[in-house]
């Protein structure tokens, strides 16, 4: 039996990895390393008992507060080390993290084949470290697994072997249609969903103050689920919670009750580029706090708006009715099966 070690270690590749898991471990010896990105156990343990994974077979005690060379560099080592001894057939990576980074760095140069789910994104601003991630991750794999057409297009832009790429769905809408039925809304007044922790958004004061300014003066209360990252950020900078009457200000929440926060909600506002992908599978509106979208098929009709250079404007995104909703633009939940096949097929 082939073996593949699957490496994640942040909240989105816990997601993408559940219905992978599911069916890679019915055809091979399929073992993951988490290496401890999202060290927070809201952000971490609790996903994989709610979404009955098998517990990780390596688990790294790193931490996401160290730069990032320092922690891409210690898991390369990590990672690396594993290899040597389980001599994997193959690596399979996810999306655009440091993981992710240091997966497919270490699968190139141990000669690994390397495979890449949620390959093909761009958001084109290199400023961004996911988009270095993810530009590295397709230029090294062996297969590239791409959620949408738009993906596919990207990769034959850079040069990419057709022969290596396949259009499988994606993985995230498998667990959206596999949670949305536990689904139950949480609170039973009007609100509106947030998550917010990129550092352009968190980093600097002012910013952070006009953010929950702009949210605390919204017409329905806002329910701010808040990233440890977010939490340390305010505290650093004097500005107090209790400040901001509008907005109840939760702990990261759990799959399940991710998906019902968004489902029962009036809109999604956030940064996160999962959660603009679930909001959509959803069929939620969503506003962006960002300049730019990896996601750019959720911005038809006005279901997912970009709002950055003034954040006053989120009010006036929340008056406009969104257009005709494209279902199915992210497969048809099915992805992970497909995805297994293929892998099969090839190695």
């Amino acid at each position: 039996m082939k073996k593949i070690i699957s490496i994640v270690g942040a909240r989105p590749q816990f997601i993408k990895h559940a219905p992978m898991q599911l069916e890679l471990q019915k055809h091979f010896k399929a073992l993951t390393i988490h290496t401890g990105q999202h060290y927070d156990e809201n952000m971490s343990a609790v996903f994989f008992d709610e979404l009955k994974m098998p517990k990780p077979d390596f688990l790294f005690d790193i931490g996401g507060s160290k730069p990032q060379g320092e922690q891409t560099g210690i898991m390369m080592t990590e990672i690396e080390k594993v290899c040597m001894i389980e001599k994997p057939d193959a690596l399979l990576v996810y999306g655009d993290t440091n993981s992710t980074l240091a997966g497919a760095l270490v699968a190139a140069k141990m000669h690994i084949p390397q495979i890449h789910i949620e390959a093909g994104l761009r958001s084109f601003n290199r400023e961004m470290p996911e988009e270095i991630n993810r530009i590295v991750a397709d230029e090294f794999a062996h297969l590239l697994f791409c959620p949408t057409d738009n993906a596919i297009e990207n990769l034959k832009k850079e040069g990419i072997s057709h022969n290596r790429i396949f259009r499988c769905g994606d993985v995230m809408c498998d667990m959206v249609k596999m949670m949305e039925p536990r689904a139950m809304a949480p609170v039973n007044h009007p609100y509106y969903f947030v998550t917010i922790h990129r550092p352009y958004n968190t980093d600097e004061p002012e910013r952070m103050q006009a953010i929950l300014q702009t949210l605390n003066g919204l017409d329905k209360k806002v329910i701010f689920s808040i990233h440890p990252r977010t939490v340390a950020r305010l505290a650093q900078f004097g500005i107090l919670q209790d400040d901001f009457k509008n907005i109840i200000f939760i702990a990261p929440t759990g799959y399940v009750e991710s998906v019902s926060y968004q489902k029962f909600s009036d809109c999604v506002i956030t940064d996160s580029g999962g959660i603009q992908k679930e909001a959509y599978i959803l069929g939620k509106k969503c506003i962006t706090l960002r300049s730019e979208t990896e996601w750019t098929e959720t911005l038809h009709n006005g279901w997912n708006t970009l709002v950055f250079d003034d954040v006053t404007e989120i009010e006036k995104v929340l008056a406009q009715p969104c257009g005709e909703y494209i279902d199915d633009i992210y497969g048809d939940g099915h992805a992970a099966a497909e995805i297994t096949s293929l892998i099969q097929n090839h190695l």
